[in-house]
């Protein structure tokens, strides 16, 4: 089964179960600069499944355009892309385990044919310290879904120790199969809203040999093992707890979020471990071959530039067609750094002209139908990728002359790492031009710098991927409700092209990034402060309607205007006697009178980038 027949099949399978399909949301999530990338797809929902109310309904369905720049390094085996999509159902309040459950058998089992008996299960153990009890729910519902096909599926508690054990459902800890935002329970702040998840694994079956082959061969094989054998499909979010002072209890109405990657199903289907052997890559492999003269399959170092390239350049295509450019910070360096590397891949492989436009043009092809934007920005897309291929080039020549330089019996793994970080030499590279110079390169000090690199890229993107809300509590609600009072504000008194550029959100402050090209003068900020307190001492109603995007913009809400869920907006207005204090599209959390939310100080006003500034504010 083709990508296309998948993601359609499972949308208007959902679809008969009466969701609502609505349309990916971008890339780079809008109002946000605290999180570079959309990379998941549970992440523009967030809000719906802490309690807002979604404009289309309870029951939604979706394929979900991803990017995870963590994972750039990880690119290169036969399961890691950075960019993937993410087919995803959501119940907020509506079903809940049964039928998520029965639903997720039914889809996998009969509308794509997977065969029940290579289908594996994990669960949540329970944590008595806490008081939340094991998943025994879901696991009975399993049980049933499997017994109705002839099987019985046995639950056991995972050991690593003792490995599959005969078992079909495996209780693994929190660590694995609980959802937060603050991960494991006990991080949990009070009002954070989380629970137990039920992951699905397909096994590729042990007659291959692929543990017995891989490093892990002398430990105990199991679902979570990284020997390929298994391979993780999907994941059900049963969202059904409220930390309390009390401590954990149950909503009155449980969530459900499923994510499952269409990229891991595709291959599943197809019965391939290698997802670069789906038809989402047959095509770019083939003019990769066609360019280069080799074959995907020639050797392990060419299999992995191939998957590279493919990989980076369909992720370079979707974040241009996105709105991002190649630059030395933030989303654009990461794009910049996406090209650089399948083009330094390309040139390993024997690929020394330009390409990235050769692969754009096919990733456009393939994915228009889905994502007819692609096809908009075509000449924007291989304008970019151009223009960037070439620069990157010149880049390597600079790269060749300072290599040139080095002398001595030795590249020390420092200057080995200059070259790859400042140059784009990857490793394999320098030592090739190393060994015709019979010349060593120390390996070992270079991957202690790579080690360095990469933990602080990893540290760099878990604090980025915090933005937006920390949680829907009580001050956190307040706050974000305040920002509303203050965008406003910031209108009247700097003018009308103030808008915002971000925001993060805790209980304890309010961080917010507006556009705006001076330092404001402390009598602004004043006025600014002025203004917010009258709307917060007039006590005025927060008033929320649904309306669509046309009626939002002629009613004069501010907001992003690029519709991510489909034509329905949210609305909130604080006014009251006739004066507006503001009017916003936002699907986050309000109170529901101003007069709840104190008093309103700015305590810091400073630059945050260029034509942006970025004020602190409290309330007490």
């Amino acid at each position: 089964m083709n990508a296309n027949e998948l993601r359609t099949k499972y949308l208007k399978f959902f679809e008969s179960k009466g969701h609502t399909i609505v349309p990916s949301a971008l890339l780079t999530p809008e109002n946000d600069p605290t999180t570079l990338f959309t990379g998941s797809g549970m992440q523009p929902m967030i809000q719906y499944l802490l309690g807002e109310k979604h404009p289309l309904g309870t029951r939604l369905v979706d394929s979900q355009k991803c990017f995870r720049a963590q994972d750039i390094e990880e690119v290169g085996d036969n399961r890691h892309t950075t960019f993937f999509e993410m087919l995803g159902n959501w119940s907020f309040g509506d079903y809940f385990k049964k039928e998520q459950v029965a639903w997720m058998f039914e889809f996998l089992t009969k509308e794509i044919g997977l065969d029940p008996e290579k289908l594996f299960v994990t669960v949540f153990r329970g944590n008595d310290k806490l008081g939340i009890a094991r998943d025994t729910e879901a696991v009975s519902f399993w049980k049933e879904k499997f017994a109705e096909v002839g099987i019985e599926a046995k639950d056991v508690d995972f050991s690593e120790r003792d490995g599959m054990q005969g078992g079909k459902i495996f209780y693994y800890e929190e660590k694995k199969n609980w959802w937060s935002r603050a991960g494991v329970p006990d991080n949990m702040p009070l009002g954070e809203l989380g629970g137990p998840d039920s992951e699905m694994f397909w096994d590729f079956g042990v007659e291959l040999g692929l543990h017995e082959k891989s490093e892990f061969k002398d430990l105990p094989c199991h679902v979570n093992c990284d020997c390929g054998r298994f391979l993780e499909i999907g994941n059900n979010v049963f969202m059904q707890y409220i930390k309390t002072e009390k401590g954990f209890e149950q909503l009155p109405k449980g969530n459900i979020d499923f994510g499952g990657g269409l990229e891991r199903m595709v291959a599943v289907s197809e019965n391939t471990q290698d997802i670069f052997l789906t038809d989402l890559f047959s095509a770019i492999i083939l003019k990769i071959e066609e360019l280069s003269g080799k074959k995907y399959a020639e050797s392990e170092d060419v299999t992995k530039s191939f998957r590279i390239i493919c990989d980076h350049l369909k992720a370079g295509t979707f974040l241009i067609g996105d709105g991002v450019v190649p630059l030395n910070t933030g989303a654009g360096y990461v794009l910049r750094r996406l090209i650089r590397r399948a083009v330094r891949y390309g040139k390993l492989i024997g690929i020394e002209k330009d390409f990235s436009v050769n692969v754009a043009e096919i990733v456009i092809q393939m994915y228009s139908e889905q994502y007819p934007e692609l096809n908009k920005k075509r000449a924007t897309i291989f304008d970019e990728l151009k223009k960037e291929e070439e620069k990157f080039r010149k880049t390597i020549e600079n790269g060749l002359r300072q290599f040139n330089k080095m002398s001595g019996e030795n590249i020390s793994g420092k200057d080995a790492f200059d070259l790859y970080q400042t140059y784009g030499f990857p490793l394999e590279l320098t030592i090739e031009l190393a060994n015709e110079k019979n010349v060593t390169v120390d390996e070992v000090e270079f991957n202690e710098e790579l080690k360095k690199h990469q933990e602080l890229s990893r540290t760099a993107s878990a604090g980025m991927f915090k933005g937006g809300l920390q949680d829907s509590g009580e001050e956190t609600t307040k706050l974000h409700t305040a920002a509303h009072l203050m965008l406003s504000a910031l209108r009247k008194v700097l003018g009308d092209h103030v808008m915002q550029k971000g925001s993060n959100i805790t209980a304890e402050r309010l961080r917010f990034d507006f556009s705006h090209g001076e330092k404001m003068t402390d009598e602004q900020k004043k006025e600014v402060e002025r203004l917010v307190n009258d709307a917060i001492e007039a006590n005025a109603v927060v008033k929320k309607e649904e309306m669509t995007l046309d009626e939002a913009k002629k009613a004069g809400a501010m907001g992003a205007f690029e519709s991510k869920y489909g034509e329905k907006v949210t609305v909130y207005t604080a006014e009251k006697d006739g004066v507006l204090f503001s009017k916003e599209i936002c699907g986050g959390p309000h109170v529901e009178h101003t007069g709840a939310l104190g008093s309103f100080r700015i305590q810091k006003e400073e630059a945050s980038s260029a034509g942006v500034r970025r004020i602190k504010a409290v309330l007490e």
